[in-house]
């Protein structure tokens, strides 16, 4: 089967550029594990949007379980040339998230996409966030320089929007250490901006390598404590994305023909107990959809989110925003709200 790509020079751009930082990602994340765990590579698995009509993509997940609880390295390209029932035109990304074993290695997050519009106009959506069990300041530090010297004049801007959209309100702390988010954003020209996309993938993939490198090297003795703080913070970034991030929301709710990519960042394992003790902290109806969430877990304190759990919950998440729509506004943003589900609506004339 043929996914059929975007017509447009700036999305075939777009795709040329995602596609570069995952083969970048999957061949550094192939080397560790073949120096460091048992050499098994990433996977990749294909799945077509409208079987391949209006494109689709490629995620490669790791079979190491020696070093990765789960990690996913995604790119796609969906596109609607043909379909005048959609206002978008094309969206390329790469969206990848790494969960090390050892709960002394921090997990990544990185985002990065152009979305383009049939009017002609176009964003980017550029994120990077470390997001570890146990924090560790050098680690931090190290992450967030790279970015700072990646985007020297978009830092600021972009470690502010990132605070502000991966915080918690229900648990009163954020989901990671150092957040970069850029949103809706465009300076007005497209190579610059896509220079820009590119240098921020390439240091957050090359820094996040350097320190799980540094990670597995040195730390080698975690203790039952450690695993415990890993399993609890796991449950707080299973909470984090499906109560959350907006996101993961929209594409559950634009299509249901990816549902176990979209949510291949979940990792293996959540504190059952810790997840419904959350429930009296969540306003209305969120505590319905988090209710709703322990559903679909099996009923043991430590619960494993398998392919079929994700797809209950891919269910579970696109019908609680079907019922109640107004929960949408309850969802992290940075500066702007991104309109991902509008964009798959008829143009205005």
């Amino acid at each position: 089967m043929k996914r059929i790509r975007a017509k447009s020079p700036r999305a075939e751009q777009a795709l040329t550029l995602v596609t570069g930082l995952q083969q970048r990602f999957v061949t550094k994340l192939n080397s560790i594990s073949k120096k460091y765990g048992n050499g098994k590579p990433y996977e990749p698995t294909e799945w077509f949007r409208d079987e391949g009509k209006h494109g689709g993509g490629v995620r490669f997940m790791a079979t190491d379980e020696s070093l990765f609880n789960r990690a996913s390295v995604n790119i796609s390209q969906v596109q609607y040339d043909d379909d005048d029932t959609k206002q978008l035109a094309s969206a390329s990304a790469i969206s990848t998230i790494i969960h090390p074993k050892n709960p002394q290695a921090p997990s990544v997050h990185i985002h990065i996409s152009w979305t383009e519009l049939k009017n002609g106009s176009g964003y980017w959506r550029v994120m990077a966030d470390l997001n570890p069990s146990i924090e560790n300041s050098t680690d931090k530090n190290q992450f967030a320089n790279q970015l700072k010297q990646a985007a020297p004049q978009q830092y600021l801007e972009a470690a502010a929007q990132g605070d502000r959209y991966f915080f918690i309100p229900a648990l009163g702390r954020h989901r990671g250490i150092t957040h970069f988010y850029l949103e809706n954003y465009s300076s007005g020209n497209f190579d610059t901006d896509m220079k820009m996309a590119r240098t921020v993938g390439e240091a957050a993939i090359d820094s996040y390598c350097d320190i799980l490198t540094s990670a597995i090297e040195k730390r080698t003795s975690p203790t039952e404590a450690d695993y415990k703080k890993q399993l609890d913070y796991h449950t707080l970034y299973f909470f984090q994305v499906l109560t959350l991030d907006r996101g993961t929301t929209s594409g559950l709710l634009v299509h249901n023909q990816n549902d176990i990519g979209i949510l291949a960042s979940l990792p293996s394992h959540i504190n059952r107990p810790l997840l419904a003790s959350w429930k009296l902290k969540m306003q209305a109806p969120q505590d319905i959809l988090l209710e709703k969430m322990m559903a679909c877990l099996a009923d043991n304190a430590v619960s494993p989110v398998e392919d079929d759990t994700k797809q209950a919950l891919a269910n579970c998440v696109r019908k609680h925003y079907q019922a109640h729509p107004e929960a949408i506004d309850m969802q992290a943003s940075g500066n702007t709200v991104p309109p991902t589900v509008n964009n798959h609506l008829k143009p205005k004339n």
